[in-house]
C-alpha cells in the first residue's frame, strides 16, 4: 500500500515543561498524517472518522527545531473500518520519535450509519510494511 509523508517543524509553542515535544501536540500530528493517508486512501476525505489512536509510543524525546516526518500507510483493513500505522522519524537523521496507529471508520453523512470503504490492500512491497500490517491486525483483533 502506497506510504504517505507529511512534515512538521517543531516550534517553541510544541514544548512541554520539559522543553520536550507536548505529547498531545504529537499525537494530533500522528492522527493528522494518518488521515491524510485515510483520506488519499479512500479517495475522499469526506466520511471518515477517527474511532481511536492505538500503541502510540515514543522512542525518543523531540527536541525544538527537529523536523519531524511522519510515514503513514493503511495496514488493515476491515469492511467498514482500517487501521493506518504512522512512524515519525527525524526527517535529517536516521532517529525514529514516535510510532502509533489509528484506527478509522467510514460513514454515509446522511445517515450516521458505517459504510464500505473499499479500500483492498495489495502485497506487502517489504518486511517493514508486513511487520506493520501484522501489529496492525493484532490491534485490530484486540478491539473485537
Amino acid at each position: 500500500m502506497q506510504q504517505y509523508e507529511t512534515s512538521r517543524l517543531v516550534k517553541g509553542e510544541d514544548l512541554n515543561h520539559h522543553g520536550t515535544l507536548f505529547a498531545a501536540r504529537a499525537a494530533g500530528w500522528l492522527i493528522e498524517a494518518a488521515f491524510v493517508a485515510a483520506g488519499c486512501a479512500c479517495g475522499t476525505s469526506e466520511g471518515i472518522v477517527c474511532r481511536n489512536l492505538q500503541n502510540m509510543s515514543f522512542q525518543k524525546p523531540v527536541q525544538k527545531g527537529a523536523i519531524v516526518r511522519f510515514l503513514a500507510r493503511v495496514a488493515a483493513v476491515g469492511t467498514s473500518s482500517f487501521t493506518v500505522v504512522v512512524r515519525a522519524e527525524d526527517a535529517i537523521s536516521p532517529a525514529v520519535y514516535m510510532e502509533g496507529a489509528v484506527t478509522f471508520v467510514t460513514i454515509d453523512r446522511e445517515t450516521g450509519r458505517s459504510r464500505p470503504h473499499h479500500i483492498v490492500l495489495d502485497e506487502a512491497e517489504d518486511e517493514t510494511e508486513q511487520a506493520q500490517r501484522t501489529l496492525a491486525d493484532r490491534l485490530r483483533a484486540q478491539k473485537l
